[in-house]
């Protein structure tokens, strides 16, 4: 309306038009610039366009509280052609559970139920970085979430009901607060109590976590970080189903506390289930049950109990020869009914079969108590410990059993090689890993084998606990451990049997175990009231063998530290056992894993040194980040580089490199490469491989520790004389040199000889008896003009065996080449040498003194001349003999040496190889010649580290 206003505004026209000739009805369509438009006319109009209705969904809450966590369980809004749809909610988290069962007959003699649990991405709103960007094979941890579902809810189907059952958990959304395995089991249970299956729930899951001593009831993943204690407990209204448990060292005590605590708050998640189903359930459809007559049982009974119990009563049969007669047993039973043409029976003969072991077996135990293998309930199979099986592993160990044998190994390797975890929840990477391995020829049996086995997971997962509670922290301990465990023969609990192998391989591999790990299996055989279901009477059975755990109650394993429990898995087969008798088995199961630990402390008790050359190493070098991407080089190229040529593998972190090597020569070359890239810090005394790089007439200069460059003196070559450097070395050429002293500006002084073995020679004679001073001339430091008498020659004669070496200064080759920064070299440099002859020439002329050849050659290399000699007694001069760079001070006066003249000062020799300058002054002294005498004063040190120095005469 506003703008049909504003139009008759702007358009007197408008203001005239009759009001109905604007009516749509009329057929008018629009008014453009004041026209009429007109509609064109449709013939056929057709029926009215109808509207989609509302669909209503029927939907049914049931919301309750637990350890202050507001907890839903919804169904009928989504999955509503499920036989079970439950979704259950707890704050931003929501699991979604579904149940189907087949609906033909069954065939089979078991329950094929299956259960599927997955996280997909899209929980958390992130894509997978995956290929094809989509969810793969099920993970670890999904197949863990499986397990934890299918344990508790298993033993509840009735017996004979052996159709097909699946259930289907997924995550629709997570927070990443808490972990949804527990709420998923709780919704598996929810959605079996609405579907018409017919099962024994419901159930309700539970997790406690322990923080400074308080227990907390549904912990979030933070809260669980800083628990030593993480329980998952699943019960029926008054029996136990299924225990799970990671703990740090738990007493029995508080774990049994934590037991009875977990109880009435798992009952809390079952009457909201119940008040659901009645809301929204189904009826249960009466499933046709694969049940045996009681004829059929009575007569297959009469037919094999005899013979069976005299097997069992027999303790000489091993497990495959006991297994072998019970084979032939059941087949003269089955050519016995072939004869009688007894189809019936010929079905289910090895279910009965199989029953009647189970109670002769059964009966035997509580009536005698005496076991299959003829030991007492609480008695522990010999055991064989060995730990570094195969001495060129990091660590290895064999431990077996009674039958039952696990090698396990284990492998140390750098921080990346942790593994990385795809989970919606928890850590991202994993640097403790523990593979189990089932093979078929353990059990004697043909096998293929295939991907991730549910079983391989769920053992090594809880040998994986036991050991994590032991295993040092990050901080001191950064390496990422693999522990692989191979069964070498199974006669029941390889779990334990390999928590055990896994603790004594880590000791071998010289991990810091705080203590040893151990674990045991406790078993259960009880009889049962058939009117009241209740337990009558019952025994409690150590270390049991497979075939007790096949027919028994349950399979209780504990494994812990002499301090107290680590991990804890708990699977049963009747529909619950009572907690009382669950805590009551922690008792015995303590016992049995102080004589495992006993054992096991006896071959190993402390983490051994890893001294072999030919094991595996690992070592962890500190470097700053620019070294780092040095050794790295563009693109990694270095680094792979070095991989490739070694076979090493190197893993950089933040200012930190780890090397893993084959053995210690692998790690000794890539250790030099490194070296020789990145360098190290310097050390006289230390051994370095470095290169020539170029040769000089006073010497080599070498290339090593990373670019670094030191000076190879040609004295320093050999310990005989060398006429010339390159019969000894080239341009190229690998050397293993020491570094025998650094000067102030961090010049290295390098030796070759110091390297090498010491050989005879007339130099060492010199030091075992007097030789003419002749001979020794060269070994003499004197001064010019002035030749020292024999107590004085005793005084100043160098002992060639004396480890202090002349001091001198290092330079590298461009300095070397630059005569402003010209420094001076050792006495037997030959370059020196050739200036030194010039020196005696013009020394000769002006004074005009003879001296030989030899005696020239030691003077201006000299220490102390005998002009500073006659000069200690005067009360200004300051001479500290010998004479170094280090022991020169300011205000010190020496006499030195015109060495060079340069156009803005002389360079002067100071003695013992220390190098000086004088600048000129303004109206100062300017002729000077080489060779002249002068007695100079210490004044200054230039930026370089050289002395400055001034006339006394000019003072």
């Amino acid at each position: 309306m506003p703008s049909m206003m504003a139009a008759r505004r702007s358009n007197p026209l408008l203001k005239s038009l009759p009001r109905f000739l604007t009516w749509r009805s009329l057929g008018f369509r629009t008014i453009c610039s004041g026209r009429l438009g007109f509609a064109p006319s449709d013939p056929d109009p057709g029926p009215p366009v109808s509207t989609a209705g509302t669909k209503f969904l029927e939907t049914f809450r049931e919301e309750f509280e637990i350890g202050s966590r507001l907890i839903t369980f919804e169904t009928g809004k989504i999955a509503r052609f499920a036989n079970g749809s439950v979704v259950l909610g707890m704050e931003e988290t929501k699991v979604l559970s579904t149940v189907t069962s087949s609906k033909g007959d069954s065939v089979r003699d078991f329950l094929p139920l299956t259960v599927d649990y997955q996280e997909k991405h899209f929980a958390q709103g992130v894509i997978p970085s995956t290929y094809l960007r989509r969810e793969g094979a099920p993970k670890e941890r999904e197949l863990l979430c499986g397990r934890l579902i299918d344990r508790p809810i298993r033993p509840l189907f009735p017996a004979g009901f052996f159709h097909e059952v699946q259930v289907m958990a997924s995550v629709l959304s997570s927070d990443g607060k808490r972990d949804p395995d527990v709420m998923a089991a709780n919704a598996t249970s929810a959605a079996l109590m609405l579907s018409d299956i017919p099962w024994g729930g419901p159930i309700g899951v539970i997790r406690i976590g322990r923080i400074g001593g308080q227990f907390v009831v549904n912990p979030t993943m933070d809260e669980l970080s800083l628990s030593d204690l993480n329980l998952v407990y699943a019960c029926t209204k008054d029996k136990t189903l299924m225990i799970d448990v990671q703990a740090c060292g738990i007493s029995e005590k508080d774990l049994e506390a934590g037991l009875r605590l977990a109880h009435p708050e798992a009952v809390k998640y079952i009457e909201p289930q119940i008040r659901l189903a009645a809301k929204a359930g189904k009826h249960k459809k009466n499933y046709k049950l694969s049940l045996v007559s009681d004829r059929t049982l009575e007569k297959l009974r009469n037919l094999t109990e005899a013979k069976i119990e005299a097997v069992f009563t027999d303790p000489s049969y091993g497990k495959f020869e006991r297994g072998e007669a019970l084979e032939n047993i059941a087949q003269e039973a089955k050519r016995t009914l072939e004869e009688e043409c007894d189809t019936e029976s010929l079905t289910v003969l090895s279910k009965v079969v199989d029953r009647v072991r189970k109670g002769v077996v059964r009966n035997r135990i509580i009536a005698e108590g005496f076991r299959v293998d003829g030991r007492r309930l609480d008695e522990v199979r010999p055991l064989y410990c060995e730990a570094g099986y195969l001495p060129n592993l990091h660590g290895s160990s064999l431990f077996s059993r009674g039958d039952t044998q696990v090698l396990c190994t284990v492998t140390l390797g750098a921080p990346r090689d942790a593994q990385r975890l795809d989970s919606l929840v928890g850590s991202p990477t994993k640097r403790f890993m523990l593979h189990y391995s089932f093979p078929p020829f353990s059990i004697n049996e043909v096998g293929k084998r295939v991907g991730l086995n549910r079983r391989e997971v769920g053992h090594g997962t809880l040998a994986e606990k036991a050991l994590l509670a032991v295993m040092p922290p990050e901080d001191d301990f950064p390496y990422t451990v693999r522990i692989n465990s191979e069964v070498m023969a199974s006669d029941g609990s390889t779990s334990m049997a390999t928590v055990c192998g896994g603790s004594m391989a880590l000791m071998d591999a010289g991990i810091p175990l705080q203590e040893h790990v151990a674990g045991v299996s406790v078993g259960l055989v009880s009889e049962v009231d058939p009117s009241t279901g209740e337990i009558k009477d019952y025994r409690i059975v150590t270390d049991i063998l497979g075939l007790e755990d096949h027919l028994g109650d349950m399979d209780f394993k504990i494994a812990g530290t002499r301090k107290g429990v680590t991990a804890v898995q708990l699977d049963i087969k009747p529909a619950g056992i009572p907690l009382d008798i669950i805590c009551e088995c922690l008792e015995p199961a303590l016992k049995g894993r102080l004589q495992i630990l006993a054992r096991m402390e006896q071959e190993i008790s402390a983490p051994r040194s890893q001294d072999h050359r030919n094991s595996p190493q690992l070592a962890t070098l500190k470097f700053s980040n620019d070294a780092l991407r040095r050794l790295i080089g563009p693109l990694g190229v270095l680094k792979r580089k070095i991989e490739e040529d070694t076979g090493a593998r190197m893993s950089v972190s933040d200012e930190t490199l780890t090397i893993i090597a084959k053995n210690q020569t692998v790690l000794e070359r890539v250790q030099e490469k490194i070296d020789f890239i990145i360098g190290r810090e310097i050390e006289v005394g230390g051994i370095y491989k470095g290169i020539v790089s170029s040769i000089k007439e006073y010497g080599a200069f070498v290339e090593f520790n990373g670019g670094q460059q030191g000076l190879l003196h040609v004295s320093e070559l050999s310990h005989e004389p060398v006429s010339k450097i390159s019969d000894v070395i080239s341009v190229g050429q690998q050397l293993s040199l020491m570094c025998i002293g650094q000067d102030v500006r961090g010049n290295i002084k390098l030796s070759l000889k110091a390297t090498l073995p010491q050989v005879s020679s007339k130099k060492n004679n010199v030091h075992e008896e007097p030789v003419p001073a002749v001979k020794e001339a060269p070994k003499v430091w004197t001064s010019v003009g002035n030749m020292p008498n024999e107590q004085e020659e005793q005084k100043l004669t160098v002992k060639p065996s004396t480890p202090s070496i002349p001091g001198f200064l290092i330079r590298s080759a461009a300095e070397c080449d630059e005569e402003d920064k010209t420094v001076g070299l050792n006495q037997g440099s030959k370059s020196n040498s050739k200036t030194l002859r010039a020196t005696k020439q013009n020394r000769k002329q002006k004074k005009k003194e003879p001296e030989s050849d030899d005696s020239d050659a030691s003077i201006f290399s000299s220490g102390l001349s005998s002009h500073t000699e006659d000069r200690l007694n005067d009360e200004d001069a300051k001479v500290v003999s010998p004479l170094s760079a280090k022991s020169l001070k300011l205000g010190m006066q020496v006499t030195a040496m015109v060495y060079q003249i340069r156009a803005l000062g002389l360079v002067l020799d100071l003695g013992n190889g220390v190098r000086g300058m004088y600048r000129f002054e303004t109206n100062g002294k300017r002729d000077f010649e080489i060779g002249d005498e002068l007695l100079v004063k210490c004044t200054s040190f230039s930026s370089k580290g050289l002395p400055v120095m001034s006339l006394v005469d000019d003072e």
